[in-house]
């Protein structure tokens, strides 16, 4: 698969996870895809930490407004009747419990649900950002990510990188599977029919649990 085969199947996935009118926090990179593949009559209010209640699609080239961007810098629009609010209020959002699911992207996550995505140890980083808040305060918090980084793990039984949370992660979304958190670790529900089970469980640095209903995740 090419990257943006590898984008399109992940984003189409965590697309389902979504209810009509739930609100909606997207992690910067790859989730920002996921409004594109809304399934019918599902329509959701998308949250911006930074202070937009209601944030619309990019705008048209030409058409920018320099006050309307997202948590990443990239130019927004703002939906009829959006919320516009400093970055305090929407932290209360947040940590008020009013962010129905968050969707992020991972350095590395692991059996536990612990996400790491914010620094690697001797690299410039601008800063945690607003994950940490987001892990502890959405109520459904599921991670969106290749499974792998050139070839190597990025799923492990305990992260090696500095945490962002810690027990945050309730679903893990790939392009070879969908796997969920539980308390007895890894279990994989649905698979990419592109791949194999066996392929899966080499590409992933923690045990994995076969379960019995799995299912294609793929339409």
């Amino acid at each position: 698969m090419d990257k943006a085969q590898i984008r399109e199947t992940i984003a189409r996935r965590a697309a389902l996870e979504l209810k009509d009118g739930d609100v909606v926090n997207l992690g910067i990179g790859l989730p920002t895809a996921i409004p594109n593949y809304l399934p019918e009559g599902v329509n959701v209010t998308l949250q911006s930490e930074n202070g937009l209640v209601g944030m619309g699609p990019a705008p048209e080239p030409g058409k920018e407004d320099k006050d309307y961007v997202n948590a990443g810098g990239a130019y927004i629009t703002a939906y009829p009747g959006a919320y516009a609010c400093s970055s305090a209020d929407s932290f209360l959002i947040i940590r008020g419990g009013h962010v129905d699911a968050c969707f992020l992207g991972a350095l590395e996550v692991d059996q536990e649900g612990n996400l790491a995505n914010w620094i690697i140890p001797g690299k410039k980083m601008p800063g945690m950002g607003g994950a940490m808040d987001l892990c502890v305060g959405a109520k459904n918090c599921i991670v969106c990510m290749e499974h792998t980084a050139k070839g190597n793990p990025k799923i492990f039984e305990k992260c090696r990188l500095p945490l962002t949370a810690s027990h945050c992660v309730k679903k893990i979304i790939t392009e070879m599977c969908v796997l969920e958190v539980t308390e007895n670790g890894l279990v994989m529900t649905e698979i990419n029919p592109e791949f194999t089970v066996e392929q899966v469980k080499a590409a992933t640095a923690a045990p994995i649990t076969v379960s019995e209903n799995l299912k294609s995740m793929i339409d």
